[in-house]
């Protein structure tokens, strides 16, 4: 097995930001910037102007440094695992032994496209429409989850997702989603703007290229019938914005009516091969672009179909093939869409590999060696405070009608909080993991991780699910759970610290976990009851003045320019924004309590408010390459960092922290400020 290097350049726990005791960097301040003109440019303007984002990153800020100070523990852990010898068909040899197949170069340029081949053989063997039916059902995956659901994208045609039912929490249901792209999201094939113009060019070149490599004959005129037929599947498939509406989503579709309703496909077939030819009803995510995709395969010709599932096999496999296909692929999804100059060293995308197909095996030795009880005791006790405290500001929402505040407490009462890793580990007893298959493992883990969807299907919904590992830089809410995730790679500094000053702690991870309670009660999150339902529990006149606030959001987040000529989807990107203003005022809020009245310490000339947002605006803190931003502008429904940090305009108290005036650019008048929750 290669070695694990124990440090590569600078220790990334040496990169985190210079803090004193008040929790916060004074460093990375710019004074030269007004407050109430640019607070992120206020917080870190000097931090951006002396940042330079790594060459083998697309951006750089906290959370990313966070991500290598987690890729670096992780891999002295499989270091330490492989000179430990583990016994076979332990979690800790397969970690190790999956690791070690990815580093094995000599051995991956040795098979060459050999791992491969069986994929492509079934490929092209198709003949019929039948036959294409039996390898796209062969294909499926269970790669969605509840965070990227309603921007997933997928080469295959179809996605699955295992979850409780959207009207009955009691029972798990098959999700059908669009997928068949090989660009980030149908915005790259129809947009006119003059970048994603460049880009599809550049695809086209790369489509082109990895054909040739692989030996195609006619690559170019086969690259081209790839992309058209690629664009016609963008065509049919549903936009990101109705994609994200839960009631277009709440569509069931009996097995049955499958031949009727999306004509085209035989779903008979198609289900069988995908082992789900048991299931008498699926939820159906994106109808029209269900229906859409199902008539393509019915109408485009059986050879242009097999072009595009050969070259997907390729392109899917590419990063675990020999060094030219891995190479070919980063330069155009790592360099020209997101404009990364350099790939990762091999080590990194070793142990990410192996972090995300052994995630739970990896996340069990993570949280021994760096996440001690007492972090998550702590956690929790600002957890508890954070819930005492959006259930005491329901009850101050003069708007609110009994009946519907009624239900809004009880989903708070119920809400399920998980702080560092699951109750319940998954098992990878099924997993075989050689030392000498890269792909192969990693395709096995992809069929294990389906077989764990598809067994759900047959159980009791598990309401403590975790979607996230423990070594994951994020946090979930989970709607259809009324259930959150924080994991114990986002508990540590800079975002929490348990030696900080509460300020700090309450503006970042405070923040943070408002946010995640706050989507409970966004524009998706409040049509789902306290049991994960989704039911309209609003009365009348409450929904009519939700959707006025979050109107207003709207328009204020549409005004914000992220790229010159390009702003913010203000539509695209509510829920986050609502979570952001509504977590902010909570967090707030919260602090506050915990001071118990009385008045919170000077720090470094600054008072305990302008700690606390100060602090806030640090975890924003980030600087990013135009690709990248303008990729995640088309696919994420989160605004950039940059703005989400001036996400402070819309509360009091921050007014009085920094005496901001009329006729500053962040400036509101209080009403229009926008108060949620």
């Amino acid at each position: 097995m290669a070695a694990v290097p124990a440090a590569q350049g600078t220790d990334p726990a040496a990169k985190a930001t210079v803090q004193d005791d008040s929790g916060i960097d004074l460093t990375g301040m710019d004074h030269a910037v007004k407050p109430g003109n640019d607070f992120f440019s206020y917080v870190n303007g000097t931090w951006v102007k002396n940042t330079q984002i790594p060459a083998d990153r697309s951006s750089t800020g906290p959370t990313q440094d966070l991500e290598e100070l987690t890729e670096q523990r992780t891999a002295d852990l499989i270091r330490n695992m492989a000179q430990t010898h583990p016994a076979a068909g332990s979690n800790d040899r397969k970690i190790a032994d999956y690791y070690a197949a990815f580093m094995d170069e000599a051995t991956i340029e040795k098979r060459g496209l050999t791992p491969v081949k069986p994929e492509l053989a079934q490929i092209d063997a198709i003949q019929t429409r039948d036959d294409l039916a039996r390898v796209l059902g062969s294909e499926m995956r269970a790669d969605v989850d509840p965070i990227n659901a309603t921007n997933f994208q997928t080469e295959n045609l179809f996605g699955l997702f295992v979850t409780q039912a959207l009207e009955d929490p009691t029972h798990n249901m098959a999700y059908l989603l669009q997928g068949g792209l090989g660009m980030p999201s149908r915005d790259y094939y129809l947009s006119q703007d003059a970048q994603m113009a460049a880009f599809r060019a550049k695809y086209q070149t790369y489509v082109t290229a990895l054909l040739k490599l692989a030996g195609t004959a006619d690559a170019e005129a086969q690259a081209k019938a790839i992309i058209a037929l690629e664009t016609k599947i963008a065509q049919a498939q549903e936009n990101l914005v109705d994609s994200e509406d839960v009631h277009k989503a709440a569509t069931v579709w009996r097995a049955s009516e499958f031949t009727q309703k999306a004509p085209g496909l035989n779903w008979t077939i198609y289900f069988q091969a995908a082992h789900l030819g048991n299931q008498k009803q699926f939820d159906v995510w994106q109808p029209q672009g269900i229906t859409g995709l199902a008539a393509l395969v019915g109408s485009e010709p059986i050879d242009s179909w097999k072009q595009l599932l050969r070259y997907h096999a390729l392109d899917n496999a590419a990063w675990l093939l020999p060094k030219a296909y891995a190479n070919l692929h980063f330069d155009f999804y790592g360099t020209t869409l997101e404009g990364t100059p350099q790939q990762p060293d091999r080590w990194k995308r070793g142990v990410d590999a192996t972090s995300t197909d052994l995630g739970d095996a990896v996340g069990q030795v993570y949280v021994k060696h760096y996440f001690p009880p007492s972090s998550k005791v702590k956690v929790q006790a600002m957890v508890k405070n954070l819930l005492a405290t959006f259930n005491e500001r329901i009850d101050t929402l003069a708007w609110m009608t009994p009946a519907t505040r009624a239900k809004a407490k009880e989903k708070i009462a119920t809400l399920r909080v998980g702080v560092g890793y699951p109750d319940t580990w998954r098992s990878y007893s099924a997993l075989v993991i050689r030392p000498d298959d890269a792909l192969g493992n990693h395709q096995r883990a992809v069929n294990v991780q389906y077989q764990y969807a598809l067994a759900k299907l047959n159980k009791p919904v598990d309401h403590g699910e975790w979607w996230m590992t423990p070594q994951t830089v994020d946090a979930v809410n989970l709607p259809l759970q009324n259930a959150l995730n924080f994991p114990a790679a986002v508990l540590q500094p800079p975002f929490y610290d348990p030696k900080a000053d509460d300020a700090a702690n309450y503006g970042a991870t405070g923040a943070t976990i408002g946010h995640e309670i706050s989507h409970s009660f966004d524009n998706t999150g409040a049509d789902f009851n306290a049991q994960g339902k989704l039911e309209n529990w609003w009365t009348p006149q409450d929904a009519a003045h939700f959707k006025a606030d979050t109107q207003k959001l709207v328009e204020q987040y549409n005004r914000y320019q992220a790229l010159p000529g390009l702003y913010v989807n203000g539509q695209q990107t509510l829920g986050e924004n609502i979570a952001d203003v509504a977590g902010l005022a909570v967090a707030y809020a919260a602090y506050h309590k915990s001071l118990h009245g009385k008045p919170a310490p000077v720090i470094d000339g600054l008072t305990g408010d302008q700690r606390f947002f100060i602090a806030y605006a640090q975890s924003w803190r980030a600087k990013i390459r135009d690709a990248e931003l303008r990729e995640r502008l088309a696919t994420d429904v989160h605004a950039p960092d940059m703005i989400r940090a001036q996400a402070v305009r819309n509360i009091d108290g921050w007014y009085d922290a920094f005496n901001v005036k009329p006729g500053e650019k962040l400036y509101l008048a209080p009403d229009d400020r926008v108060k949620i929750w």
